[in-house]
């Protein structure tokens, strides 16, 4: 019997090692993948039923918190503004995750290696959540929802001297309350409704949707221009309705068909087609890797939200001698030009700047209520892209200012700031739909302190006749009327 009773004694202490290697691979190897591992529904429930942190704008309004709940996770994730602040918060789900801030800023809501907590005050301590306040103004925020009146679009503004963003609003949106709900049919409800939902409420125009940027893109067309010194304000076009293009491609046309021409600052401030048409030919692969100055056909700018978003494409490098009518198109913003709301404000605020790009974020800081810190980590302005020169960027800040004063931009002006800009009316090139109004700009002119970009879907109802000068400018105006107000 003594064998067969070693054996099974040798085949326990196998199992039980094979046990005891299995609970430690899986304790301490895979632990911290297994921590992160977003199906793991295990670390899931363990999360809800922690609180987490507050999110806030930077005046101080609460965007999202928890709140107690009637069922077995104890806690609710609640939005107390509902759509207004959707697509910069995301949600924060049982079912579907979480996006946006809530995402990003995940373990510093859930206080997370919290540097002010450790040891036993990690257990019996303290709650070590953190709020996360945001760049947000919720004067900017309103105002922008407001102007936009229900029609799809998006509005973005830019504080130009940190890169911190200081609006967001996007049309159509949704209610994330309703994705958060932890009734499980519910939030299913909710989901599938809005993601069957043609017009895509839960895709924020201002950063994962691409439009043609029209007449706002010669800002860049110029700047490139005048950084290859091509040309200066005073260079002197021809004075045509229309351009032939090379290639057999067809002639392009100003708007209304209108004679227009001149002196290149002239030309800018009316936004003539044909001039930046053949500055387009002028420039030839120089647009294209000026362009890629920009961000252009490049990954899109870092910004603290999830998940990624989408970057911007223009005129394709090496194909200028097979596609001249292509670039002389995308030289005013049409063609392979298509660009995020997002890439417009930092095409603004680049100018703004001097020249340079910063790196846009949400983040104004991490908030420990249960340690308050002075010098806690702040976000600090940070340059992503050098992409003009100061003299050219000066040279720009000034025709901007005449397209505000005396050109197509008038509506933007706003007494006793000086505002510069520069309007845009794309074409969709579908059958039947009216052109995209765009404004980009910054104001106060001598002194910047915040770029913005305003588009709005299809002309926000004004049929064909709808214009960036007509739609979109009296909505930048109001916005910036409305922070500069608030800071007044």
């Amino acid at each position: 019997m003594n064998n067969p009773i070693r054996r099974v004694g040798f085949g326990l202490m196998l199992l039980l090692l094979l046990l005891v290697a299995q609970l430690s691979y899986v304790q301490v190897v895979r632990a911290t993948q297994l921590s992160k591992d977003p199906t793991n529904f295990r670390v899931t429930q363990r999360d809800f039923i922690r609180r987490r942190g507050q999110i806030l704008t930077i005046d101080g309004v609460i965007i999202a918190e928890s709140m107690p709940s009637n069922d077995q996770l104890k806690l609710q994730r609640v939005y107390p503004h509902g759509k207004l602040y959707a697509h910069i918060t995301g949600f924060y789900s049982l079912l579907y995750n979480a996006t946006g801030v809530e995402k990003f800023y995940n373990d510093q809501l859930l206080g997370n290696n919290n540097p002010n907590v450790s040891g036993i005050d990690a257990l019996f301590g303290p709650d070590p959540t953190r709020n996360v306040r945001l760049t947000i103004d919720s004067i900017a925020q309103q105002a922008a929802a407001r102007e936009l009146r229900g029609r799809r679009g998006s509005v973005v503004v830019l504080d130009t001297r940190t890169g911190g963003i200081v609006a967001m609003y996007s049309n159509p949106t949704f209610d994330p309350n309703l994705i958060s709900d932890h009734n499980d049919t519910h939030a299913k409800e909710a989901f599938d409704g809005l993601t069957a939902d043609p017009t895509n409420p839960m895709r924020s125009r201002a950063t994962g949707r691409r439009y043609p940027p029209g007449s706002t893109f010669k800002v860049v067309t110029t700047a490139i221009a005048f950084d290859a010194g091509i040309a200066t304000p005073e260079s002197t076009f021809p004075i045509l309705h229309q351009l032939n293009l090379p290639l057999n491609g067809g002639t392009l046309s100003n708007f209304n068909n209108v004679s227009c021409g001149g002196q290149l600052k002239f030309a800018f401030q009316q936004s003539c087609n044909v001039v930046f048409g053949q500055l387009g030919l002028t420039l030839g692969e120089t647009l294209a890797s000026g362009g890629e100055r920009f961000g252009l056909n490049h990954d899109a700018p870092p910004l603290d939200i999830a998940p990624k978003i989408d970057g911007s494409l223009g005129a394709i490098p090496g194909t200028f001698q097979r596609s001249q009518p292509l670039f002389a198109r995308d030289a005013i913003g049409q063609a392979d030009t298509q660009t995020t709301p997002l890439e417009m404000a930092l095409v603004a605020e680049s100018v703004a700047t001097g020249g340079t790009m910063l790196v846009p974020h949400f983040l104004a800081q991490v908030e420990d209520p249960t340690h308050p810190n002075p010098s806690a980590p702040q976000a600090s302005a940070k340059i992503w892209r050098s992409v003009m020169q100061p003299s050219t960027a000066s040279a720009l800040n000034a025709l901007m200012q005449t397209v505000v004063q005396s050109g197509t931009g008038t509506e933007a002006q706003i007494p006793g700031i000086v505002v510069a800009g520069k309007t845009g009316t794309a074409q969709t090139g579908i059958a039947g739909k009216s052109p995209h109004a765009w404004f980009i700009g910054f104001a106060p002119a001598q002194a910047p302190r915040y770029a913005i970009a305003v588009m709005v879907e299809n002309g926000g109802g004004f049929g064909d006749n709808a214009t960036g000068g007509k739609v979109a400018a009296p909505i930048a105006r109001e916005v910036l009327r409305a922070l500069f107000a608030k800071r007044s």
